[in-house]
């Protein structure tokens, strides 16, 4: 991957190599091995949506014709479709059991920028289960299908991003209705795969996504490979996030270079009464050998956790300029257990938080209320999910049991950012081997048995860690510089 050939990052990784060799927590968890696809498209066989009536014009939205391809694939048996050079407009196409839609250099697609060129499907979004326009390419209840090539997909999605700041700024925010903006302006993802199994996305660039990039929802057994993500060319879209694993498992993704807008490798798991509706949860996921430019979080778990977030590999990683290198994020009403995570061989530079909990993320998003004078009975069904009262004891989220480990830094302002709740600490964790130089050591407040092994902070401001509400954790173990 060309994000690793670079003399800097080559000096981080064998920085990383170095300290891993003398680390008892190196050892991957046994089931690690077994994360990805098992299965890849075999049949060769050529549809090339040309020979459907599609044409390069940069105009002409080729959606039937894409879409009368990837059928004609299926029909037999599977194949790879392709696009002769040249650029394509299209709105959703819906991939097919064995098919290869196949992007390569030299070709260009760009997404339709009119709302019915994407019809409303039932999905999940941000957590709750509702009507959504499909995404630009949708692998939906399909086995061993894949998307590959070296050519560039640019959803040009600005006319979403539009449409969310005219409604949130001009109507919904002076109304009280921050909560559910994201959820009315119904935004469109690029990649979408939903109730799917041994699925490949490999080598392809991806840009300007309307909303989430690539959206791996309820299914197995999926590798991600090699993808590169621009979503900074056409402005700062929101909640553009990169890649996010939702109530999906044996994920493996490798070798990816994401600049985005909000997280850029991200595991979720439903949200409030809904998600604890559904409860299902993210699991058996491998994130490696992948570079985070602009974003929100390198790795992020959260904050929709309602299902369950746990047996998590995040390895030999490098965050440049992101929120937050590895962020667990939560709310009151959300619910759900964090745990058996494991991060490691981790490298950032100017990034915000190095390691954040938080179980109280962003209450103007996360708590629902509806405002005086509108009337329940006649919200939308969404908006009814949301308000649904989900008891303490429903909604307390659960953070437990990380390792973390070989983590440098420099140029981070806080090392440690950790708010649990009096009911639930943030429980087991364990560091060791980090060294980071930060503005400030940061604070810790209601959490309790954490361990430090040959932990390093180097505050600018020569100060400890604050801490409140803290029970087993012996902060004379770690080394301040």
């Amino acid at each position: 991957m060309h994000i690793l050939k670079t003399s800097s990052l080559l000096l981080i990784f064998t920085f990383n190599f170095l300290l891993t060799s003398s680390n008892s927590w190196a050892q991957e968890p046994k089931w690690a091995k077994k994360v990805g696809a098992r299965k890849f498209p075999s049949s060769k066989k050529l549809f090339y949506v040309n020979d459907y009536g599609a044409v390069d014009d940069t105009v002409t939205v080729n959606t039937k014709a894409i879409q009368a391809a990837i059928d004609a694939a299926a029909k037999n048996g599977g194949g790879i479709v392709a696009f002769r050079p040249g650029t394509y407009v299209t709105g959703s196409v819906f991939l097919k059991n064995n098919v290869n839609l196949r992007i390569d250099l030299g070709v260009l697609i760009l997404g339709s920028q009119s709302f019915d060129d994407y019809p409303e499907i039932d999905t999940r979004i941000a957590g709750i289960e509702m009507k959504w326009p499909a995404a630009l390419i949708n692998m939906i209840g399909v086995k061993n299908v894949a998307i590959t090539g070296k050519g560039v997909i640019n959803a040009r999605g600005k006319f979403c991003w539009d449409k969310y700041w005219s409604m949130r700024r001009n109507e919904y925010e002076p109304k009280g209705l921050r909560w559910v903006v994201d959820y009315d302006a119904k935004r469109v993802r690029t990649i979408l795969t939903q109730d799917a199994a041994d699925i490949n996305i490999k080598d392809i660039t991806i840009k300007n996504a309307g909303f989430w990039t690539v959206q791996l929802l309820y299914s197995t057994r999926i590798t991600v490979d090699g993808i590169i993500i621009r979503n900074n060319e056409d402005g700062h879209g929101p909640s553009t996030d990169g890649i996010d694993v939702d109530s999906s498992s044996w994920v493996l993704i490798q070798n990816c270079d994401i600049d985005c807008n909000d997280d850029n490798f991200c595991l979720k798991a439903g949200r409030d009464a809904d998600g604890l509706r559904v409860n299902r949860p993210t699991e058996y996921v491998v994130i490696r050998n992948s570079l985070a430019r602009r974003g929100g979080g390198l790795v992020t778990l959260g904050s929709e956790t309602s299902g369950g977030i746990r047996h998590v590999l995040a390895t030999d990683l490098v965050a440049i300029g992101t929120g937050n290198a590895f962020h667990v994020k939560s709310a009151v009403t959300r619910g759900g257990t964090v745990e058996d995570i494991h991060i490691r061989n981790i490298t950032m530079d100017s990034v915000k938080n190095a390691i954040k909990f938080n179980m109280n993320w962003n209450p103007s998003y996360s708590y629902s209320k509806l405002p005086a004078g509108y009337d329940s009975t006649s919200a939308p069904a969404h908006w009814n999910k949301l308000l649904t009262v989900v008891t303490p004891e429903q909604g307390r989220p659960v953070f437990r049991n990380m390792y973390i480990s070989n983590i440098h830094s420099r140029g981070a302002l806080l090392a440690f950012s950790s708010t649990g709740l009096p009911a639930s600490y943030v429980h087991n964790i364990h560091f060791k081997n980090i060294d980071l130089t930060v503005n400030e050591s940061g604070i810790i407040s209601f959490s309790e048995n954490w361990t430090f092994e040959n932990v390093i902070i180097r505050p600018k401001d020569g100060k400890p860690f604050k801490v409140d509400n803290i029970k087993g954790i012996d902060l004379q173990q770690v080394s301040y510089k």
